[in-house]
């Protein structure tokens, strides 16, 4: 008989699944495996580093009895975050942008987090106009004018705590090189905050450096910008081609990067859309970016008869509200809506 204490032991060990009738519905002659992240306790890789980062801040004295933990997320690091301190006993305060799904809003307050909407923080609408809706500079104010400046708060920093790529060197990693029994090719993972492609990348480099690591990112019509306020964004995807060094999330190891490739929201729509009703799995934004690009990948001849894994970050259950499953908005009137938001098209119009 096997009986847990605590949400903290059901994190990591998720499955492997070979997407058989997906590769078959596009002919692929590669094989592709999907990390089902959404099998962890709150349904997404990021329990995976609100374990690590909270457990660490433990041992290191960080973290003590009584003290507040505090983040600033697009949502599932909050989530896991939350339901992490509620396990522990700490209080949890996060910090989200307004045009987040109303699903996660409601998960946390469940959890019993305090729940601060970046419209409520004063001067930050400013903010989010002069570095156009980026993460990793609203992040960075924010730690730096307001968390960081409250008492018994300790700030979780998922953009550049250690812990965070730490945690998939030393779980993540390792379950796709037992699961694989180190026969793979390409491995696929959404750049967010940086540490799970980092940590990932890193261990399974050192077990054989010629596994190729391909990031995804944010394609053009996906990304927030001054002028773009409508703009529907890639959930959980940060860019870091051609942008400014300090708006690459400091936890992001580009070393280990072999490729780069930029997916469009409805891009990641129409993917996440195909393995639902191929293979009965629902998976997020992001993850349906990821597939995607290895649909993508898996037709280059040079990739014929290799094993791809991809890492699928979250279940879809946290988007219902929104477009990715709203089969009364094709992917079609998904991509037009997207490119009359681009104000290039609109002024050449």
């Amino acid at each position: 008989m096997t009986i847990h204490n605590s949400i903290a032991e059901l994190v990591g060990n998720t499955p492997l699944l070979r997407l058989n009738r997906f590769i078959a519905q596009f002919a692929l002659p590669a094989e592709i495996l999907a990390k089902l992240e959404y099998f962890n306790p709150n349904h997404s890789v990021k329990d995976r580093i609100a374990l690590a980062m909270i457990e660490e801040a433990e041992r290191s004295g960080k973290l003590k009895p009584g003290d507040t933990i505090a983040d600033t997320t697009s949502g599932n690091t909050g989530i896991g975050l939350a339901a992490i301190a509620a396990a522990k006993g700490y209080p949890f305060r996060v910090y989200l942008h307004d045009r987040l799904s109303e699903e996660r809003f409601q998960i946390l307050r469940a959890l019993g987090a305090e729940v601060i909407p970046y419209s409520q923080v004063e001067g930050f609408r400013e903010i989010l106009e002069n570095c156009d809706g980026d993460f990793v500079a609203a992040a960075r104010w924010l730690a730096q004018n307001v968390i960081t400046r409250q008492p018994n708060v300790f700030h979780a920093a998922q953009l550049e705590n250690p812990a965070n790529p730490g945690a998939h060197r030393l779980t993540t990693g390792p379950e796709i090189w037992q699961q694989t029994a180190g026969q793979l090719d390409i491995v696929i993972v959404a750049v967010g905050t940086g540490g799970t492609i980092s940590g990932v990348g890193q261990y399974l480099k050192q077990q054989n450096p010629a596994i190729k690591i391909i990031a995804v990112e944010p394609g053009p019509h996906s990304v927030p910008a001054a002028g773009r306020e409508d703009i529907r964004e890639l959930t959980g995807v940060h860019a870091f081609s051609g942008v400014l060094p300090e708006r690459i999330p400091p936890n992001l190891n580009l070393s280990i990067i072999d490729e780069a490739i930029a997916v469009e929201s409805w891009q990641a729509t129409e993917a996440a859309r195909a393995v639902a009703q191929s293979d009965g799995i629902l998976i997020g934004e992001s993850a349906g970016g990821v597939l995607w690009a290895a649909r993508e990948v898996a037709q280059r001849p040079e990739n014929h008869g290799k094993r791809i894994v991809t890492l699928l970050a979250d279940s879809g259950l946290s988007y219902l509200s929104t477009d990715l499953f709203n089969h009364n908005l094709t992917i079609g009137q998904l991509q037009v809506n997207a490119l009359l938001h681009n104000p290039a098209i609109q002024n050449a119009s």
